[in-house]
């Protein structure tokens, strides 16, 4: 990756009218302001359904995007709606915070009444949207369909004939619920066509997309029901045999229970990575750089025993490691792929990293434990990294100066970065890695903007108010590009 920087500004953060950020005209807007602060990269969180929870890493589908992100007024634009259906709806009180109840009781009745407007059309590039993506689409809209039909419930509690996907019963589902096949499939054609008219704005600005995309996938998902054989599960009932987390740590002693279930490494291996080169062949459509999270998990990964109620029993397993990126490399080419290495690794974990070649991640706010050698201090980093101020699990610059980080490890930043109140100190720690020898550099839009922890987008092992941030209206302002522009003119990370 040639030198330049960023800003992590997830589409659901976007100020707007409707509840929640779109592929409207204030990500176009976002776009722009991106351009004149001279960045080269937008970071966004994965694009997928959410499901229970609201975590963008927790979807319906490793293939379907996210329909809260359609946007009505383009919808509007194309006559599938008129502005009296939406403009009058209550999506929340509070534009800075997403009610996601809300979304999704009134967002959905929106997007029905296009999709019965637009079955008056007769649309050539839908029948080519649905041969395009045939691959993953007609099992994502049945089982979402199905879910409407079953009270919403997890697939793993449906009847064992329509779990096991026996092929009379499915066909017969299919038939009862053609028409709301149907609609989940046009929810999938205009996020895919919004999502696209925008990205190419983006490319045209020459910036790039960088994406992330989970590791592994939730145990109710169109995933596991179509492709159970991808994971190790019970042939008989679906239900996981081994689920994925983290082993007991410094920071908790019965480690994370994350639930997700396991790849059966074997089997993809025997199929020569079929499914996951379709993943990432999917994920090239909507970002031009893709983040994996948790990478480690491919060289070896913390494997628990279904119905544990922590993490402390599990095992180590060894992953696919090269073998995986090898295939993907024979069918893909050379693509462009940040690794999430955070966290413990091990001597295998980085060899591994290094051996990809792909770029690792340094996150300012983990470095000043006060080890000189601390790999997160810019003094320790190589050119082949990522370097951030903190990611979307980590707090805020300044919820981390007033709450988070420790007295020491504040008194250390300061020391280290020359942190001043006049400056700023969040304007410090974004120079600390816009001046290092990361060939890229990333920050979070809310510490350009200097909030505090209420602004925080996660708060991990936890379920409540995360996910829910979102700007104001009218912050991205023409002075902060230009501060932005001049100290990222400055380091070398534009023209």
């Amino acid at each position: 990756m040639k030198r330049g920087s960023g800003i992590i500004m997830h589409i659901a953060s976007l100020p707007g009218r409707y509840g929640i950020g779109t592929f409207g005209k204030e990500a176009y807007e976002f776009a722009d302001f991106l351009k004149k602060a001279g960045q080269s990269f937008w970071q966004i969180l994965p694009l997928g359904q959410t499901s229970y929870g609201d975590s963008p890493y927790q979807s319906f589908s490793a293939f379907a995007g996210n329909p809260y992100f359609i946007d009505f007024d383009i919808l509007e634009s194309e006559n599938l709606i008129r502005k009296s259906d939406y403009d009058e709806i209550n999506f929340g009180d509070n534009p800075e915070r997403i009610n996601y109840e809300l979304l999704f009781k009134e967002k959905l009745k929106v997007l029905k009444l296009a999709y019965e407007n637009f079955k008056q059309k007769q649309s050539e590039d839908f029948k080519n949207f649905e041969k395009e993506e045939d691959m993953w689409l007609d099992d994502y809209a049945t089982f979402m369909a199905l879910k409407n039909k079953f009270d919403l419930k997890s697939f793993q509690t449906w009847d064992a004939d329509i779990k096991l996907r026996k092929n009379d019963v499915l066909k017969n589902y299919k038939e009862e619920l053609k028409d709301e096949i149907q609609y989940w499939k046009f929810v999938q054609y205009e996020f895919f066509k919004q999502w696209t008219n925008l990205k190419n704005y983006v490319n045209e600005l020459g910036i790039k997309i960088i994406g992330d995309i989970p590791i592994y996938v939730a145990e109710d998902s169109a995933d596991l029901w179509s492709n159970p054989k991808v994971f190790l599960v019970d042939e008989e009932t679906l239900t996981p045999i081994k689920i994925s987390g983290c082993p007991p740590d410094a920071f908790s002693s019965t480690g994370q229970l994350w639930g997700n279930p396991i790849y059966n490494w074997e089997y993809l291996e025997r199929e020569n990575y079929k499914w996951w080169i379709n993943r990432i062949r999917q994920s090239l459509k909507l970002y031009d750089v893709i983040r994996i999270d948790h990478f480690r998990g491919f060289e070896a990964y913390w494997s628990i025993p279904y119905g544990e109620r922590t993490a402390v029993n599990g095992e180590w397993v060894k992953g696919p490691e090269m073998k995986l990126f090898n295939a993907i490399r024979k069918e893909l080419g050379d693509i462009e792929i940040i690794a999430e290495d955070l966290g413990l690794l091990t001597e295998d974990t980085i060899k591994f990293r290094i051996e990809t070649g792909f770029p690792g991640m340094k996150v300012l706010a983990f470095a000043f434990s006060g080890d000189c050698e601390n790999p997160y201090l810019p003094h320790n980093y190589e050119r082949n990294c990522v370097a951030y101020t903190g990611t979307h699990d980590n707090d805020t610059i300044k919820g981390w100066i007033q709450t988070t980080g420790s007295k020491n490890e504040v008194e250390n930043a300061v020391e280290y970065l020359n942190l001043t109140e006049k400056e700023g100190y969040n304007w410090g720690f974004i120079r600390g890695i816009w001046s290092s020898v990361a060939d890229t550099s990333i920050a979070l839009m809310q510490d350009f903007l200097n909030l505090g922890n209420e602004t925080r987008i996660n708060l991990p092992s936890t379920i409540g108010e995360n996910w829910t941030w979102r700007a104001k209206d009218g912050v991205f302002t023409n002075e902060l590009a230009n501060k932005i522009y001049r100290l990222t003119r400055i380091y070398g990370r534009c023209e």
